[in-house]
């Protein structure tokens, strides 16, 4: 038992189990914590290219690191639109598991990502960004409020939405994405 009296047992492939779990038995889907995800990342901005994307390419090198194929790399401008119309074309791909984006979370009057993509999302995550605003506030203080990341299911794939800068693109791929990534992507396709 953990300190809290708790039975909850510490996570062994991504996902936290109960004292009476083998996986199978917790009602989890059966996560191989080796399986290589395809994920689109997409960057919103007005000013990058692929090339001087800090945040985009951090979410690849870090998707790559922990052996998942970046099967799409875009950059768009945070238009409500376009960004609707290519969140559902993703949405279609028959191989692709997750889509991740970076930028526009913030509540300046073109930050308008999270608007269009929690319309399109069928499942909210709000424990996302309520965990992502507990760590990044521990990090950088009380401007972290103003970030509105967020998570969740659109049809079969999964959808993180992290903020634009390259900081708070680590923080929330290394404490909220990454653990919960294949676990999440098996759900959303049981």
């Amino acid at each position: 038992m953990s300190q809290s009296g708790s039975n909850i047992q510490p996570p062994r492939d991504g996902h936290v189990h109960d004292s009476q779990c083998d996986c199978g038995h917790c009602g989890c889907p059966d996560v191989d914590g080796q399986v290589s995800l395809q994920v689109a990342v997409i960057t919103l901005s007005d000013t990058r290219t692929l090339d001087d994307d800090r945040s985009g390419n951090r979410i690849a090198e870090m998707l790559t690191a922990g052996q998942h194929e970046v099967a799409v790399r875009e950059i768009m401008t945070d238009d409500a639109e376009p960004l609707r119309e290519r969140m559902l074309q993703l949405a279609e791909m028959p191989n692709l598991d997750a889509i991740i984006t970076t930028g526009g979370t913030g509540i300046a009057p073109r930050d308008l990502a999270i608007d269009v993509i929690e319309s399109l999302l069928d499942v909210e995550l709000p424990g996302f960004g309520e965990h992502f605003r507990a760590i990044s506030i521990a990090e950088i203080g009380p401007k972290a409020i103003l970030s509105r990341a967020t998570a969740g299911r659109m049809g079969r794939v999964a959808v993180f939405a992290l903020p634009g800068s390259t900081g708070a693109v680590t923080t929330g791929m290394t404490q909220c994405v990454l653990p919960i990534i294949r676990h999440a992507t098996a759900l959303c396709q049981s």
